[in-house]
């Protein structure tokens, strides 16, 4: 069976505390709390509890616990996490850029910078 990580799987122990923290909140709140929690989960520290657990089963501090252990999550000293953040987001704008470029490329997208710049070249005539 192949799993497809979606989000990361190394951690800093500050982080993992927090993370921990949250899902302990998540699982005492109602639906709509919830959601959010995941939300946040997701946006916050790019966790994604479907990437760690069993279908259909609740996931908490404990199961976050049992993933560490099984090596699923790793927990990385803070300078590490850091470095892996900063590649992570330029990887992120760098791709981006790429996407931006094709869609401008192929007419799908306007390139607003060059727009721009047209419309500031015309004003000045």
């Amino acid at each position: 069976m192949i799993l497809f990580v979606m989000g990361r799987n190394k951690f800093s122990q500050k982080e993992i505390d927090e993370i921990a923290q949250l899902l302990r909140q998540k699982n005492a709140v109602n639906r709509g709390k919830q959601k959010l929690i995941r939300h946040q989960l997701r946006v916050d520290y790019e966790f994604n509890i479907s990437d760690f657990n069993e279908p259909g089963k609740a996931f908490g501090d404990v199961e976050l616990r049992e993933a560490i252990q099984r090596g699923a999550i790793q927990i990385l000293d803070d300078a590490t996490i850091a470095s892996m953040k900063e590649k992570r987001a330029r990887d992120k704008a760098r791709d981006e850029e790429r996407r931006r470029k094709e869609a401008v490329d192929i007419g799908e997208q306007t390139d607003w910078q060059e727009a721009l710049r047209q419309w500031q070249e015309w004003e000045r005539r």
